[in-house]
């Protein structure tokens, strides 16, 4: 149970510093609407693709952390952020 507080105070606190500064870059986001077909984009909704794949990117990885915990390893494997994915994304 002490490496599960552990864990969930680190994510906690990384959460917070997501509200206020962003992790992904806006360039990327006009980049990914741009190749999408759009000729123009504005700073709107760049931002606002930003805001939401941070938003989905967090809680991957909280489920992600979780799985890890359940499993009884500090290290996030590529098969709990896989598995994370299809459940926050219900694919």
């Amino acid at each position: 149970m002490g490496l599960y507080l552990k864990t969930f105070n680190r994510v906690a606190a990384f959460v917070n510093t997501m509200s206020s500064t962003p992790e992904l870059g806006l360039a990327t986001m006009y980049r990914i609407i741009k190749k999408s077909g759009a000729e123009r984009v504005s700073d709107d909704a760049a931002d606002e693709l930003r805001k939401i794949l941070e938003n989905i990117a967090v809680r991957i990885a909280k489920q992600a952390v979780d799985l890890s915990i359940h499993a009884g390893r500090k290290t996030i494997m590529s098969d709990d952020i896989r598995l994370a994915s299809k459940n926050v994304l219900k694919l």
